[in-house]
């Protein structure tokens, strides 16, 4: 990692998510058992891992009636370009004890699908972190809905986040769940992409306070400005405008759940890195900024490609004020189709440099906005 985002190494920089994928998808005869009988097979090893587990190391560790604990290591890949964790990584985290929580409630012949991913963001995350613990309840089910709730945790113990979930239950369609195939041959020696060396631009205070946001983001769009969130998910930059960012990302099979679909949380992680940026644009040399809250809403099922069918998160500030900005993001597959639409709002410090953590129970107050 270095200091100079216009290194000429820039094209030997590693791209996870264009290596053949690992891990595997579970395949419809999982219908036959009920959802909490499922994950229980799941823990016990009896069903496979599937592929954005071995890609960020996010795993069940724990599962009953009406509750689900999840956990990630807090892996240097997810740094930005100023070494912190971005807001998105809660979210990430968060959905799958959310679902999982519901779908111990689910019987058979019954699937689970995400509709609603609401956070509030707390604290924000490093590698000092050193682990992500979710842990999600059922609030309240029916033969249709439920809602969920989680508290996440670093690897200390403290509160990094709540969130909230309102998910379906559907009879599931055999038909439609895909036929599990073998996993493709890799290397054995390679470690899973969360565990390789770290690669990309993670800069220091002293580029931050020299350097305004709409230069910063002009870089990440350019592709001269790569920091190692950017590497593992291969997202890539289209626009860079005050107030406006254009991010993509590739619906690869590494994105993939355990039922073939592209998991809830990396949608909305990338609905949170089109906004963060399209706030970042707004913000002058030595600010530093840290999102409060968004609300996803998972529109449609997103079906893995090829690279080249990428997903489109259009951010866009809607309102910039003193010290709060509020944002709005819509998701959009390689058809154009709206898959997911977001929202949020970030607390803006002016002066505060990204080498101390921005706490936002001891910033916000009463009067800002």
């Amino acid at each position: 990692m270095g200091d100079d985002p216009t290194a000429p190494a820039r094209q030997a920089l590693a791209l996870p998510l264009r290596e053949p994928p690992r891990g595997a998808i579970w395949g419809p005869n999982v219908l036959q058992r009920s959802g909490l009988e499922v994950l229980r097979s799941f823990l016990e090893g009896r069903l496979p891992a599937p592929p954005v587990a071995a890609l960020t190391g996010l795993r069940l560790s724990e599962v009953g009636l009406g509750m689900a604990t999840a956990a990630m290591p807090a892996s240097g890949w997810w740094q930005s370009g100023a070494g912190v964790f971005l807001a998105g990584t809660i979210a990430f985290v968060a959905d799958l004890p959310l679902s999982a929580a519901v779908m111990t409630s689910a019987p058979t012949e019954t699937l689970v699908t995400s509709s609603q991913l609401s956070v509030s963001f707390l604290r924000p995350a490093t590698i000092a972190s050193h682990a992500f613990v979710s842990r999600g309840r059922l609030i309240h089910s029916t033969r249709s809905l439920g809602l969920s709730e989680a508290m996440i945790e670093d690897g200390r113990g403290r509160l990094l986040g709540h969130a909230t979930s309102r998910c379906v239950l559907v009879r599931g369609d055999r038909a439609a769940i895909p036929v599990p195939v073998p996993a493709t041959a890799t290397d054995p020696a390679l470690p899973d992409p969360h565990l390789r060396a770290v690669e990309g631009d993670v800069l220091g205070q002293e580029f931050w306070d020299a350097t305004p946001g709409i230069e910063v983001v002009r870089r990440i769009a350019a592709g001269s400005l790569r920091p190692p969130v950017t590497l593992l998910f291969d997202l890539r930059g289209e626009e860079a405008r005050e107030g406006e960012f254009t991010m993509t990302m590739p619906p690869s099979h590494w994105l993939c759940n355990a039922f073939g679909t592209i998991y809830g949380g990396a949608i909305a992680f990338l609905g949170d890195v089109a906004m963060t940026l399209a706030v970042a644009s707004t913000v002058p040399a030595g600010t530093a900024y840290s999102p409060l809250d968004m609300t996803v809403h998972f529109l449609r099922p997103v079906l893995p490609g090829d690279a080249s069918a990428r997903l489109v998160a259009r951010g866009r500030v809607t309102h910039r004020g003193r010290t709060i900005a509020v944002t709005g993001c819509e998701i959009t597959d390689a058809k154009g189709k709206l898959v997911a639409q977001a929202s949020g709002s970030s607390l803006i410090l002016p002066q505060r440099p990204w080498e101390r953590p921005v706490n936002v129970g001891e910033e916000i107050a009463p009067d800002t906005g």
